[in-house]
Formats: C-alpha cells, structure tokens, sequence
C-alpha cells in the first residue's frame, strides 16, 4: 500500500495572492508543449518556423480551456448548466473535460491552419506528439489536488493502492498516476517514436486518437466514477462512451492516410501543390 502524500493544493502565496499547484501544472503542460513544437520546428524539413509555434500554442491553449470547460458542463454538468448558466463561468470551482478540450483545440487548429495557408491535418500531425506531456501534468495536477480518484481495490494488499483523504476509508487505484503514466508518459514515447520518420498526412493524428484513445478506454475500469453518473449498458462511463468515436475515427483515419498515401516532408510523394485535407 502507498500513503498519499499530503501536499498543499497553494504552491505558493505571496500576501493575498495564491498559485495553486492546478495552476502550476498548466503552466507546465503549455511549456512542454511549446518547447516540444519548437523542437520539432527547428527541423527545417517540416516546414515551420518559431513565428508558427508560437502563434499555434496560443491558439491551442485557448481551445484547451474553453473548450475543456465547456465540455465538461455540457457532458457532465448540463443540469447545473440548464438550471444556471453562469456556472460556466465559476472557473474556480474546478472542472475541465479533456473531450470538450479536445473539440476545443480542434477548431483552435483549424483556425490556426486557415490563418496561415496550412492544412488542418498538417496542423495536428505537427503538433500531436507534443500534447501528451500536457495530459501528463494535467493528470498529476488531479492527484495533488485529490480528485477524480479511482475505484475501490479488490486486492487489500494491492501494491499501489492509497487512502485518499476525500476518497472515504478505502484503498482506492491511484487512476490519476495510471492515467499520467499511460496517457501521458506512454503516449509521448510512442508518438516522438512514430512522427520521428516521415509518415503519410493524417497518420500521426490518426495515432494519437488511438493510443488515448485505449488508454482511456482501459483505466476508465479503475477510476471512479462521478456521483451522479449514469453507466451506460450497466458498465460503460460517460468517458468510455465518448472515447468510442475517437476510436472509430482513429481506425478509419490510420487506414485512409496509408491509402492515400500524401507525404508532407521527406518523402517524394509530397503533396501536390494546393491539395487540402
């Protein structure tokens, strides 16, 4: 068994003003995701400059928050939201969604990609591998702040089973540690790996999708579930029933992309000149 370490959800306070360690670990997900695009940005092949990056991490951090709030008042509040549709706006009492976020940043991208005479898939193939590290610190920011805990154990003697101090007196899975791990770290790895060779446009998207994916899928079976949340089929979460599409999609995607076949750098199959997708 682990002992959940107690660790104030205030990094830091300096009078009247607090930063909480939520806050700190978006600050370092929006990081890792704008040092990741630079990176990959200073690989002349792909096309993309300093200027580009930039310009793409503000449009995406937008769509992560509006989205992601957004989101989660629709899926999972929409009762709070009917009955009172300012509650959108009180940020402060937590909830973000990473569906909603994900819609979110998909428009942002589009946008971006009009903006700039750019392909939407040229776009989220670019910038893919950088957004994992982000779930990552999002993830340990749920465990800090002790929320969105997983289910109770089977096994009392389960290695990485914790107390949590609102989670009642039960070993519960550590499914924010699972989900960091596995939508995050894991992911990561496996993406860099894949967008590190030239692959047909739509095929890095298309992989992320599928490896978050199952992810999700699978540790939706050791998280807990909300209070008020309805199991679809007796078993199925809200987050495995919207995951079910992203799946779906990412098949239909990984198989199109390899059938068409368009490369957008180091291939000679390059994209003919002002063909969109």
């Amino acid at each position: 068994m682990l002992t959940y370490p107690q660790i104030d959800p205030i990094a830091l306070a300096v009078g009247p003003l607090k930063i909480h360690w939520y806050g700190v670990m978006y600050l370092l997900a929006f990081a890792s995701a704008y040092g990741l695009a630079l990176f990959r940005a200073r690989q002349s092949e792909r096309g993309w400059t300093e200027e580009y990056v930039s310009d793409l991490v503000f449009y995406g951090a937008l769509g992560v928050i509006l989205g992601g709030r957004i989101g989660y008042m629709l899926f999972y509040q929409s009762d709070a939201l009917l009955s009172n549709p300012l509650s959108l706006f009180k940020v402060w009492q937590g909830g973000m969604s990473f569906h909603g976020g994900f819609i979110g940043v998909m428009l942002a991208m589009v946008f971006f990609a009009r903006k700039h005479g750019k392909t939407a898939f040229q776009t989220l193939d670019f910038i893919a591998p950088c957004v994992p590290t982000g779930l990552m610190f999002g993830r340990i920011g749920n465990f800090i702040n002790d929320e969105l805990w997983g289910r109770p154990v089977i096994d009392q003697t389960f290695a990485l089973a914790m107390k949590f101090p609102t989670g009642g007196d039960v070993l519960r899975h550590p499914s924010q540690l699972y989900e960091a791990t596995f939508e995050g770290l894991a992911l990561f790895l496996l993406l860099w790996w894949f967008s590190a060779k030239p692959r047909p446009r739509m095929a890095i998207s298309a992989l992320f999708l599928l490896g978050y994916g199952a992810a999700r899928f699978g540790i939706e079976f050791f998280r807990e579930p909300d209070f008020d949340q309805h199991l679809w089929f007796g078993w199925m979460s809200k987050g495995q029933l919207l995951t079910v599409p992203m799946l779906a999609i990412g098949i239909w995607m990984l198989w199109y992309a390899y059938h068409r076949g368009i490369y957008d750098w180091g291939s000679k199959k390059n994209t003919p000149e002002g063909k969109q997708a």
